[in-house]
């Protein structure tokens, strides 16, 4: 016999199989039980236009799924898109009882619930809701604040400076740190660099092979100004989409994100940049890479924000840190006045 807690965990294990998008739409897994408890089927999402994860499951079981549990990690939805609802879905294959963890907070979706207790299913919520939460956490970020969740990460010296006095700054961190930095890339929706940083540094933004890396989706890599991008540059080759927003608004930058369906955002442009987005408000967490060494000269990582005083400091939440190669890595959130770890 497997109980519902135990089916839950399975549910949030198929929900992150490995090679399964972290976007746009949320990963999802369910877990039918037989009314004696056993397992009768599995199924999980697969990406944006597959079989949701309680569609997938139904199908594996047939007609017995009449009088089964589904467990399942989201909410199921209550909305037709690419795919018919959810919600209706279990109710016309017969299933008495639904038991999910994390509540759909896309109103488009919303409302699975009551569907199936108007259609006299039983339905509990909330089961290991805090995990399938962060299962999906860039996600639910997305949906709930109309923006994707930013990421800005950095590569310092020790003394935080990002290139030397000549303008040099390859390599300050190792290529353990970079390779760390194409996973970060690959699990991202979108890059973001300056034409600032793409007129000096010429940088390709991609994901690269090696390290561990294993390249699928390449995120789209999107140059933030005004100013023209050579056409010769790296980051307009054929690896990886590229956009070119011309703005120095981070606002209208991830508006327009947001209209291409993009949930994470990964800020890798130079000071003025980073500058402008934690001016705004708009930075949410910070990967920071710090490399053993000193050049007590050279631009800083980031420009003037508009903090003047040290009370002004935006202040962060270490949320990990390791020790990548020769370096230090630092995970860190910025916390708003309603928001905890």
């Amino acid at each position: 016999m497997t109980t519902e807690t135990d089916a839950m965990r399975r549910a949030l294990e198929l929900a992150a199989t490995p090679g399964v998008p972290t976007g746009p739409n949320p990963r999802v897994g369910c877990v039918l039980l037989r009314p004696d408890g056993s397992v009768l089927a599995e199924g999980f999402h697969r990406g944006a236009g597959t079989p949701h994860a309680e569609v997938d499951a139904l199908a594996r079981a047939g007609a017995a799924a009449r009088g089964a549990t589904a467990v399942v990690t989201l909410e199921p939805c209550n909305h037709t898109g690419r795919t018919g609802p959810c919600a209706q879905a279990l109710v016309d294959a017969g299933v008495a009882r639904v038991v999910f963890g994390q509540a759909d907070p896309n109103p488009a979706a919303a409302g699975g619930a009551q569907t199936l207790r108007a259609a006299g299913v039983d339905v509990v919520g909330g089961l290991l809701a805090d995990r399938a939460a962060e299962l999906n956490a860039t996600w639910t970020f997305a949906v709930t604040h109309g923006r994707p969740f930013v990421t800005w990460k950095a590569a310092t010296t020790l003394d935080g400076r990002i290139a030397a006095v000549d303008g040099t700054s390859r390599w300050i961190t190792s290529p353990e740190a970079r390779a760390d930095v194409h996973a970060l890339r690959a699990a991202v929706d979108a890059v973001v660099v300056g034409t600032g940083t793409v007129l000096a540094d010429d940088p390709h933004l991609a994901v690269r092979d090696g390290g561990g890396v294993a390249v699928g989706r390449q995120p789209l890599r999107v140059v933030v100004g005004r100013r023209d991008v050579p056409p010769g540059s790296r980051v307009l080759d054929g690896v990886a989409p590229t956009v070119h927003l011309r703005t120095h608004d981070p606002r209208e930058a991830l508006a327009a994100l947001t209209a291409r369906d993009v949930q994470h955002v990964l800020l890798e442009g130079g000071p003025v940049l980073a500058a402008a987005f934690v001016r705004a408000g708009l930075v949410d967490a910070v990967r920071w890479y710090v490399a053993p060494a000193l050049l007590g000269a050279g631009a800083a990582a980031l420009a003037d924000a508009g903090m003047s005083t040290i009370s002004a400091a935006l202040r962060l939440t270490v949320t990990g840190l390791a020790l990548v190669g020769a370096d230090v890595r630092i995970d860190a959130r910025v916390l708003r006045a309603h928001e905890e770890v």
